[in-house]
């Protein structure tokens, strides 16, 4: 079978590539071994948070007196939060099912795709050639190498969502987003929970006293952390699991009930076949592109997580968009200096956007920064949340925005209004003059731009 397009993977770059594609009329073949919708419908953002807002109702009734409310006791009833993300679950995956169909110049191959030549792909008996062809097949979890923790059992971001009983302590390898993540929310269903780390920091890439101040908040939950940890075994000791760490010349072993290894993710190149395509990869096994997520190969292009760089769902929906803007429109967009906003969804939420401070100051710029606290922002002070901070990092000589982080609640929220602001290259101070809804959380910019001050 010979198509315009092969798209191999369904996640969240190359579903709407595919789409895309058959309506402006070109014949697509879209392969797929697992579910419709990739990781973030299926074992990523969607049923990771659809579990937290779980958490979260919890985590309030638990301390709903603070608000001058009564309740009796709280549980969790892990099976029906299960239940109710995978009804969730299954009605974003049922609409990608339903685009799939809607489009009779749309194809879908169920089974796992590999190059047998530079634009053919073979899955199962059907051997596919497409004039172009799109890699979009994501990642999936990588544990660490730790001795006796495969022998010991672990559980990973997707199994730990299929658990059907509590655990009574959940040691979390891996104080990174999923770790943290997963940590607080298991913490208030009702689990101990302890995260162990590696790094000096949680959030290893984040400013100091934002990882400071979010680790300090997650501890108030009832978290222990164990930092500049390196785990060294693993061992099984009947219904629990031990884990001994090396902390500076010291030794500690935790025992707990369930380990969630957490420390990082592998493209899922590795069973491709790409070296039948000519295509290249890192150490890693990142497929190697250009700024137009070219891979060397003529008509061959890598879209998402396997291709490298910033691992989020809304990445690899942008990557489609300048795809598609280039291969139809005729544009020349580039995936190179693109502003990068994200959020990490615990409580306090951190939404961050563009440099931290640290790789402001790396650049040679001179830098205004500035920094308000959420307890003197009056609508966290009017809902009893007032944990966190905003930060904003300035170009001196120009007075653009750089970068930001909001933590504070519904910071991945705020954050984009300075998003949007380095998208228009507009000056700070703009927004000392703009008109805010009150009472609301983006009022708090008023505070953080007046905190603008020069730095050395």
């Amino acid at each position: 079978m010979r198509f315009d397009a092969i798209v191999i993977g369904s996640g969240q770059g190359g579903s709407p590539l595919a789409y895309a594609l058959a309506d402006y009329g070109w014949t697509v073949a879209l392969i797929e071994q697992a579910q419709l919708g990739g990781t973030c419908v299926n074992t990523g953002c969607t049923p990771t948070k659809s579990m937290i807002a779980s958490a979260q109702v919890a985590h309030y009734a638990r301390n709903a007196a603070k608000w001058g409310v009564r309740t009796g006791d709280i549980s969790v009833d892990l099976p029906a939060v299960i239940a109710r993300k995978n009804e969730i679950v299954l009605g974003f995956r049922s609409g990608h099912e339903r685009r799939v169909e809607q489009r009779p110049n749309l194809h879908l191959y169920r089974g796992h795709g590999r190059f047998v030549g530079p634009r053919t792909i073979r899955v199962d008996d059907d051997v596919l050639d497409g004039e172009r062809v799109f890699i979009n097949v994501g990642t999936r979890p990588d544990p660490p190498s730790v001795p006796g923790l495969q022998s010991a059992g672990y559980l990973t971001n997707e199994s730990i969502m299929e658990l059907r009983t509590l655990p009574d302590h959940l040691i979390v390898l891996g104080g990174g987003y999923i770790g943290l993540e997963f940590g607080q929310m298991f913490r208030r269903f009702g689990s101990r929970v302890t995260v162990i780390h590696n790094g000096r920091q949680i959030l290893a890439r984040e400013d100091p006293e934002i990882s400071r101040e979010l680790q300090k908040s997650i501890e108030a939950d009832g978290i222990e952390f164990r930092l500049n940890a390196n785990t060294t075994r693993a061992e099984r000791q009947g219904h629990q699991v031990a884990v001994t760490l090396a902390i500076a010349e010291k030794t500690e072993t935790i025992l707990g009930t369930h380990v969630l290894a957490a420390t990082g993710r592998r493209p899922n190149t590795d069973d491709l076949g790409l070296d039948k395509a000519g295509l290249a990869a890192d150490s890693r096994g990142y497929i190697r592109i250009n700024g137009r997520m070219e891979t060397g190969v003529p008509g061959v292009w890598a879209l998402g997580d396997a291709k490298g760089g910033p691992a989020f769902t809304h990445i690899a929906y942008n990557d489609y968009q300048i795809l598609y803007a280039n291969i139809v429109d005729g544009r020349n967009l580039s995936i190179e200096n693109r502003y990068v906003p994200y959020s990490l969804f615990t409580d306090p939420q951190l939404g961050r956007v563009g440099m931290t401070e640290k790789e402001a100051r790396a650049t040679g710029r001179k830098l205004k920064i500035g920094s308000f606290p959420m307890t003197s922002v009056s609508r966290a002070i009017e809902r009893g949340e007032t944990a966190g901070l905003m930060k904003i990092i300035v170009d001196a000589e120009t007075d653009r925005i750089l970068g930001a982080a909001i933590l504070g609640i519904e910071g991945g929220e705020t954050v984009q209004i300075l998003g949007a602001m380095m998208l228009a290259g507009a000056p700070y101070a703009l927004l000392k003059g703009a008109v805010y809804i009150h009472p609301t959380l983006a009022e708090g910019l008023f505070g953080l731009t007046d905190s603008v001050k020069p730095v050395d």
